[in-house]
């Protein structure tokens, strides 16, 4: 893909109405190109055009392979076949499905009445890198799994000494990135430049073993670092 080349995205949902009135969306943005739809899970697996994709919107609950299986297939392919950066598509009451998916390798996930420039927002940032998808948003639906994440912490001696390792100054910014503040937020309170805070990004990723920001939040609230 080059600068110019619009993102490619690839949308999987079994309602026909829902992956329409997402592609008129996302093909009114000249940045953004609907390169491929799904009706399911198993679609997505077997299409190409899905591990050629740079993002890929996909649902929870669909028949014949749900969203969370899919992902975790996809995202566990060979890397040579590539690898599209994946938006789980959630409500409230799908909660422990969305968890199960971000798991899966998600890079996070949206509530599905979410407005237009949000979702829009979402894509890109994924695309560019960013974990952290609509950080109010995904705040709120963590705070309400909490307890769920509780029961099926993952916070293991390996990860507490993980996060033990940090230094005050990353165990600092690593609590804005659990609270979903963004660089330019983070870099405004601790009065850092935002290069600064990138570089501790970086560092807090490495030492905690974590693929992206959404990983990273998710240790928090299972090692306890973060509470609602």
């Amino acid at each position: 893909m080059t600068e110019s080349s619009p993102i490619r995205v690839a949308l999987v949902d079994d309602q026909t109405l829902v992956r329409s009135g997402f592609r008129m969306l996302i093909d009114s943005q000249p940045d953004l190109e609907v390169v491929a739809e799904m009706a399911s899970g198993r679609e997505a697996v077997q299409s190409p055009a899905v591990s050629h994709a740079d993002v890929v919107l996909m649902d929870i609950r669909m028949p014949e392979m749900d969203g969370i299986e899919a992902t975790q297939r996809i995202l566990s392919a060979p890397a040579s076949q590539g690898h599209p950066r994946v938006l789980i598509l959630t409500t409230f009451d799908l909660d422990e499905y969305a968890l199960d998916a971000v798991k899966a390798g998600a890079s996070g996930f949206l509530l599905k009445d979410a407005p237009p420039e949000e979702l829009l927002g979402a894509i890109r940032t994924v695309f560019h890198g960013g974990g952290v998808v609509a950080p109010t948003t995904t705040r709120r639906l963590l705070d309400h799994m909490a307890p769920l994440l509780r029961r099926t912490s993952t916070g293991s001696p390996e990860a507490l000494a993980r996060v033990d390792s940090l230094t005050a100054r990353e165990r600092e910014v690593f609590e804005h990135i659990a609270a979903g503040r963004s660089n330019t937020e983070i870099a405004s309170d601790l009065f850092l430049s935002e290069a600064t805070v990138k570089t501790h990004v970086g560092r807090i990723l490495a030492k905690l073993e974590a693929r992206d920001r959404v990983q990273a939040v998710l240790i928090a609230y299972e090692t306890g670092v973060v509470t609602p």
